[in-house]
């Protein structure tokens, strides 16, 4: 089902649609009929669309509480090595951009050292993504020895579980991007925006930072448009061989 279908068509577009489909009738089609039939599509449809809304919002509180339960006593194993290493904070709390250009506080684990951002101008020519919109590399000399292995096993990421508790994130999305990137974007590519950002996405399941960026917008935007509750879960699923096999993931 696609949630952004909800507003495409204007009352004056249902309007002629139902004319054509009433025109051979027998009886002609009175303008209160017509009227009536306008406000019943969009009115049963708004229904649709909240109702798989409302199901898509249960199954992220109930999947992040569980997974904060289940999760915590690895939180605070991965505190105290991040603590050993450099004393520096466990936590990174970035600013990303989430539904429609909202800004949010997204928090992960800390897997880089505590000054990355001053290095990174030294490392932009190194950058995977060719198309400069993101910046990934191989072999990050930021990187801490147990950050690397957070990322590898995506388990930097797992705080936003509590992003997901907030309503900020959901379970599956794309993922939040940083604010200098969406001053890049294209007005196909900020289509990105058009869902609430996710832990995990369709470019995460099929080759992760391996996947460049215009892939990435492509992946998003088909994952918009063809959005259920049964390809989320399908989603969900294939992301734990995803973790657990480190495709992609650097």
């Amino acid at each position: 089902m696609n949630l952004l279908d909800s507003n495409e068509m204007t009352d004056e577009e249902i309007r002629q649609q139902l004319m054509q489909r009433f025109s051979t009738a027998r009886r002609p089609l009175g303008r209160w009929r017509l009227n009536f039939y306008v406000l019943w599509k969009r009115v049963s449809w708004r229904i649709v669309v909240k109702s798989a809304l409302a199901v898509k919002r249960a199954l992220d509180i109930i999947g992040s509480l569980i997974a904060l339960i289940l999760l915590s006593p690895l939180f605070l194993i991965v505190g105290i090595l991040i603590k050993i290493e450099d004393r520096g904070p466990v936590f990174l709390v970035q600013k990303r951009v989430g539904k429609h250009g909202r800004e949010f506080p997204m928090v992960k684990f800390r897997s880089m050292i505590v000054n990355a951002d001053e290095h990174l101008s030294k490392l932009l020519a190194q950058n995977k993504h060719k198309e400069g919109v993101t910046f990934k590399i191989k072999d990050d000399p930021r990187i801490t020895r147990i950050g690397g292995v957070l990322r590898k096993l995506s388990i930097d990421e797992f705080p936003q579980f509590w992003n997901v508790l907030k309503g900020e994130m959901s379970l599956v999305g794309p993922r939040p991007c940083l604010q200098r990137e969406v001053q890049h974007y294209t007005l196909e590519q900020r289509r990105r925006l058009e869902a609430t950002p996710g832990l995990t996405c369709l470019w995460q399941i099929g080759g992760r930072a391996e996947v460049d960026f215009s892939g990435q917008v492509a992946l998003d935007v088909r994952y918009i448009e063809s959005q259920s509750f049964w390809g989320d879960i399908k989603i969900l699923f294939k992301t734990v061989p995803a973790v657990l096999f480190s495709k992609g993931a650097y």
